[in-house]
Protein backbone atom coordinates (compact mmCIF):
# COMPACT_ATOMS: atom_id res chain seq x y z
CA UNK A 1 0.00 0.00 0.00
CA UNK A 2 1.87 3.02 -0.89
CA UNK A 3 0.84 6.56 0.69
CA UNK A 4 0.81 10.19 -1.23
CA UNK A 5 3.30 12.56 -0.05
CA UNK A 6 2.35 14.14 3.29
CA UNK A 7 2.78 18.21 4.02
CA UNK A 8 3.25 18.03 7.82
CA UNK A 9 4.27 21.56 7.78
CA UNK A 10 0.30 22.60 6.36
CA UNK A 11 -1.29 20.11 8.65
CA UNK A 12 1.16 21.38 11.80
CA UNK A 13 -1.15 23.79 12.60
CA UNK A 14 1.52 26.63 12.56
CA UNK A 15 0.32 30.08 11.14
CA UNK A 16 2.57 32.13 9.47
CA UNK A 17 2.84 35.90 9.64
CA UNK A 18 4.35 38.14 6.84
CA UNK A 19 6.01 41.22 7.87
CA UNK A 20 6.08 42.58 4.28
CA UNK A 21 1.98 41.91 3.91
CA UNK A 22 1.54 44.78 7.16
CA UNK A 23 4.32 47.17 4.93
CA UNK A 24 2.23 50.30 3.42
CA UNK A 25 2.94 49.62 -0.29
CA UNK A 26 2.55 53.62 -0.91
CA UNK A 27 5.99 54.98 -2.15
CA UNK A 28 8.54 56.63 0.36
CA UNK A 29 9.62 60.11 -0.38
CA UNK A 30 12.32 62.55 1.53
CA UNK A 31 12.24 66.12 1.55
CA UNK A 32 15.72 67.39 2.43
CA UNK A 33 15.67 70.82 4.49
CA UNK A 34 19.14 71.57 2.68
CA UNK A 35 17.48 72.23 -0.13
CA UNK A 36 15.63 75.56 1.17
CA UNK A 37 18.65 76.92 3.05
CA UNK A 38 20.72 79.96 1.63
CA UNK A 39 24.20 78.85 0.73
CA UNK A 40 22.84 75.62 2.31
CA UNK A 41 23.46 76.79 6.08
CA UNK A 42 20.78 79.62 6.70
CA UNK A 43 16.77 79.48 6.71
CA UNK A 44 15.32 83.11 5.49
CA UNK A 45 11.85 82.81 6.51
CA UNK A 46 11.01 84.69 3.99
CA UNK A 47 12.37 82.77 1.43
CA UNK A 48 11.39 79.67 3.28
CA UNK A 49 8.19 80.86 3.20
CA UNK A 50 7.63 81.68 -0.74
CA UNK A 51 9.26 77.87 -0.90
CA UNK A 52 6.32 76.42 1.53
CA UNK A 53 3.60 78.55 -0.84
CA UNK A 54 5.10 77.76 -4.20
CA UNK A 55 6.15 73.94 -3.58
CA UNK A 56 4.21 71.40 -5.62
CA UNK A 57 2.70 69.50 -2.56
CA UNK A 58 0.88 67.24 -4.81
CA UNK A 59 3.86 65.28 -5.65
CA UNK A 60 2.96 63.58 -2.20
CA UNK A 61 -0.24 62.22 -2.61
CA UNK A 62 -0.77 59.30 -0.63
CA UNK A 63 3.01 58.92 -0.40
CA UNK A 64 4.74 57.83 3.23
CA UNK A 65 7.11 61.07 3.47
CA UNK A 66 10.56 61.65 5.96
CA UNK A 67 11.33 65.20 6.19
CA UNK A 68 15.28 65.74 7.13
CA UNK A 69 17.97 68.35 7.22
CA UNK A 70 21.19 66.56 5.48
CA UNK A 71 23.28 69.40 6.36
CA UNK A 72 24.66 70.71 9.72
CA UNK A 73 22.62 73.71 9.90
CA UNK A 74 20.18 75.29 12.80
CA UNK A 75 16.54 74.84 11.36
CA UNK A 76 14.01 76.06 13.56
CA UNK A 77 10.97 73.71 14.60
CA UNK A 78 8.44 76.25 12.98
CA UNK A 79 10.05 75.10 9.66
CA UNK A 80 9.40 71.70 9.61
CA UNK A 81 5.78 72.21 11.27
CA UNK A 82 5.17 73.81 7.96
CA UNK A 83 6.49 71.29 5.95
CA UNK A 84 4.28 68.86 8.28
CA UNK A 85 0.72 71.29 7.72
CA UNK A 86 1.52 71.14 3.97
CA UNK A 87 1.66 67.30 4.11
CA UNK A 88 -1.20 67.17 6.09
CA UNK A 89 -4.60 65.65 4.08
CA UNK A 90 -1.74 65.36 1.14
CA UNK A 91 0.63 62.60 2.14
CA UNK A 92 -0.57 59.19 3.53
CA UNK A 93 1.84 59.09 6.30
CA UNK A 94 5.18 61.88 7.50
CA UNK A 95 7.39 62.23 10.06
CA UNK A 96 10.72 63.71 10.62
CA UNK A 97 13.41 61.82 10.62
CA UNK A 98 15.41 59.36 8.62
CA UNK A 99 13.63 56.64 5.54
CA UNK A 100 14.37 53.80 8.09
CA UNK A 101 12.74 55.75 11.48
CA UNK A 102 9.49 56.15 8.83
CA UNK A 103 9.43 52.57 7.41
CA UNK A 104 9.50 51.53 11.57
CA UNK A 105 6.71 53.99 12.33
CA UNK A 106 4.87 52.32 9.42
CA UNK A 107 5.44 48.97 10.85
CA UNK A 108 4.08 50.51 14.33
CA UNK A 109 0.93 52.09 13.29
CA UNK A 110 0.16 48.60 11.03
CA UNK A 111 0.83 46.68 13.65
CA UNK A 112 -0.60 48.08 16.47
CA UNK A 113 -3.92 47.17 14.32
CA UNK A 114 -3.16 42.96 15.18
CA UNK A 115 -5.49 41.79 17.86
CA UNK A 116 -3.24 39.60 19.64
CA UNK A 117 -5.76 37.28 21.35
CA UNK A 118 -6.59 36.20 18.00
CA UNK A 119 -3.14 34.07 18.29
CA UNK A 120 -3.73 33.21 21.95
CA UNK A 121 -2.42 29.59 21.85
CA UNK A 122 -1.22 28.86 18.55
CA UNK A 123 2.15 28.51 17.30
CA UNK A 124 3.32 31.43 15.21
CA UNK A 125 5.94 31.37 12.78
CA UNK A 126 7.72 35.24 11.77
CA UNK A 127 8.36 34.73 8.63
CA UNK A 128 12.05 35.53 8.05
CA UNK A 129 13.20 35.89 4.31
CA UNK A 130 11.42 38.66 2.12
CA UNK A 131 11.92 40.96 -1.28
CA UNK A 132 12.25 43.78 1.35
CA UNK A 133 14.30 44.91 4.17
CA UNK A 134 12.40 44.96 7.48
CA UNK A 135 13.57 46.76 10.65
CA UNK A 136 14.32 44.61 13.89
CA UNK A 137 12.29 47.27 15.18
CA UNK A 138 9.24 45.46 13.54
CA UNK A 139 10.54 42.15 14.62
CA UNK A 140 10.82 42.91 18.15
CA UNK A 141 7.47 44.79 17.95
CA UNK A 142 5.33 41.50 16.83
CA UNK A 143 7.36 39.42 19.53
CA UNK A 144 6.26 42.52 21.94
CA UNK A 145 2.80 41.57 20.73
CA UNK A 146 2.40 38.39 20.51
CA UNK A 147 4.36 36.55 23.17
CA UNK A 148 1.92 37.30 25.90
CA UNK A 149 -0.54 35.46 24.09
CA UNK A 150 0.71 32.28 21.56
CA UNK A 151 1.66 29.11 22.66
CA UNK A 152 5.00 29.12 20.92
CA UNK A 153 6.79 31.69 18.40
CA UNK A 154 9.22 31.04 16.05
CA UNK A 155 11.29 32.86 13.06
CA UNK A 156 11.61 31.75 9.82
CA UNK A 157 10.39 29.58 8.11
CA UNK A 158 7.80 26.76 9.08
CA UNK A 159 10.00 24.35 7.60
CA UNK A 160 13.33 25.38 9.32
CA UNK A 161 12.51 27.97 12.37
CA UNK A 162 14.12 29.48 15.12
CA UNK A 163 12.60 29.46 18.47
CA UNK A 164 11.84 32.46 20.44
CA UNK A 165 9.37 31.77 22.96
CA UNK A 166 7.64 28.68 23.81
CA UNK A 167 5.18 28.82 26.57
CA UNK A 168 6.18 26.34 29.81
Amino acid sequence: MEEGIVNRVANSGIITLNLENFLHPGKRIGIDVKETLFMGLILKEKDFRDWIKNHDWEQYRDANVFIHCSADAIVPTWAYMLIGSKLTGIAHFFLFGSEEALNSALFMQALSKIQPDEYSDKRVVIKGCGDQYISPAAYVEITRLLQPHVKSLMFGEPCSTVPVFKKA
